[in-house]
């Protein structure tokens, strides 16, 4: 398959990236066509769209290959799951499929840029199609969800002070606060001594996690 574009964005660390698309909102992404696929007509139309599906490759997955159950880590990585009733990486192929909303089209010397929120794709991802999103087909809110329904709205609470949310630019904040209180640990860390690090947008944010809580000790550029 070839790849048409790449994503674009402020994550260059896998930690940290939301586990499903749709869940950070405010997160922009920019997609940018490859030198083949940025004649014009090719994205004609696609600005009627609130909502597009993303086809991508898990690129930075350096355990690949195919594992037929596989432990999600929202299940505190004790509980196996066969691979194809979860969005593991560790698939046949590799793919991915987001959904993001389209906020705009805008023409630049690398063709057609689409302007999207709520990707849970790393910067420079690939992605092989684009598709649209069509609500009276791919819309079912009234579908059970399985093991993901069990962490469906789930967050934790989020002290930052004034001083270290300062650092963070101010565009960039409600990001940050958003991806935090997503807990970007895996379920089954329960030290509370441990310091874990997000690398967004250039600044290595620190926390800790005491009785639920999520305390951020250090901001760093």
């Amino acid at each position: 398959m070839d790849i048409i574009a790449r994503i674009y964005n402020d994550f260059n660390e896998k930690f940290g990236i939301p586990r499903q698309s749709g869940i950070v909102d405010e997160m922009e992404s920019h997609i940018i066509f490859e030198n083949k696929y940025r004649n014009p007509d090719s994205v004609k139309g696609l600005e009627e769209y609130d909502y597009i599906w993303l086809i991508w490759g898990f690129s930075e997955n350096k355990t690949s290959g195919f594992k037929a159950a596989v432990r999600p880590p929202r299940l505190g990585g004790n509980i196996k799951k066969g691979v194809f009733a979860t969005r593991s990486s560790f698939r046949p192929n590799g793919l991915g499929l987001s959904s993001v909303r389209l906020l705009s089209m805008e023409k630049s010397s690398q063709g057609m840029i689409l302007k999207v929120t709520g990707a849970d794709l790393m910067n420079g991802t690939p992605i092989y199609d684009i598709k649209p999103y069509l609500a009276y087909t791919d819309s079912h809110p009234e579908a059970k969800c399985g093991f993901a329904d069990e962490a469906a709205g789930y967050s934790i609470e989020v002290h930052i002070s004034e001083e270290l949310l300062n650092i963070i630019p101010d565009d960039k904040r409600n990001t940050v606060l958003k991806i935090l209180e997503n807990d970007p640990r895996p379920a089954y860390h329960k030290d509370g001594n441990r310091v874990y690090g997000v690398n967004y947008a250039g600044y290595n944010i620190r926390f800790i996690v005491e009785d639920g809580v999520l305390i951020v000790k250090e901001v760093e550029k």
